[in-house]
């Protein structure tokens, strides 16, 4: 035992730590999303190859052998989505930096605007831009580039604004655009009983490292949805408090 702990270098428990802060990092990325389930799946798959092979099942260990030769092909095809925001996290760490996105009032401005929207049951979708860019969603809308204002975000999401039913995307702290539509979930999890808005919602923040608050248009509530990740019934002071820790330096 001695002679172990002798041996043990600080490579060692620096490689140990790394090894565990990557492993820690992933489970918590893919935690609550498909991925976890399709890891599941794809751990019952590397089991059932092993029990084909104890138990002598030979064609069946044929044709496992065979789609496990090309496991990381595909790993890739169906965690692509998993992987691409995994690295815009890594790409998006304390050690790269990161802009100013919102000032104070400026965010208080937008709340203002989303607390009015869904107390008159006016569906709404505000998007905040982080480190990925959206140029590819902002191209396809309406560009404003406009200071922020309450005013006028109440007024792009009215009934009669022949943009309202697309998002309003918020960029370095100004409206960039409005009337951007947004790619939907393909996630079988998502509960039916959502809408295009909170779909939209979801969808492009599976994708991106963007921000979406969605208002409601049948219930008049709000709803915050980062990292595919929805959450519901905000009031004023939870949505603000939220607010300032994702996007306010």
């Amino acid at each position: 035992m001695l002679e172990l702990i002798a041996n043990f270098r600080l490579q060692d428990a620096i490689d140990i730590a790394i090894i565990a802060f990557v492993i820690y990092r992933l489970i918590d990325l893919i935690r609550g999303t498909r991925a976890a389930r399709m890891l599941v799946g794809l751990f019952v798959v590397f089991l059932t190859y092993l029990s084909s092979q104890y138990f002598g099942l030979y064609t069946l260990n044929w044709i496992l052998d065979n789609f496990l030769a090309s496991i990381l092909l595909v790993i890739v095809v169906i965690f692509q989505h998993d992987i691409r925001r995994a690295l815009t996290h890594v790409g998006s760490g304390p050690f790269f930096g990161g802009e100013r996105r919102l000032q104070g009032q400026e965010l208080e401005e937008i709340i203002r605007a989303v607390v009015g929207l869904a107390s008159n049951r006016i569906g709404a979708l505000v998007v905040f831009e982080r480190d990925v860019g959206l140029n590819e969603y902002l191209e396809a809308g309406t560009p404003l580039e406009a200071q922020v204002s309450k005013e006028l975000i109440r007024s792009v999401f009215l009934p009669s604004s022949p943009i309202h039913d697309g998002a309003l995307i918020v960029r370095k702290g100004r409206v960039a655009a409005a009337g951007c539509f947004l790619p939907l979930t393909t996630n079988p999890n998502v509960s039916k009983t959502l809408g295009t808005r909170h779909r939209a919602a979801i969808g492009l923040t599976e994708e991106t490292d963007a921000v979406v608050v969605v208002v409601s248009e049948e219930e008049g509530s709000i709803s915050l949805v980062s990292e595919g990740r929805i959450t519901r019934d905000l009031d004023a002071g939870t949505l603000r408090s939220t607010l300032q820790k994702l996007l306010v330096v």
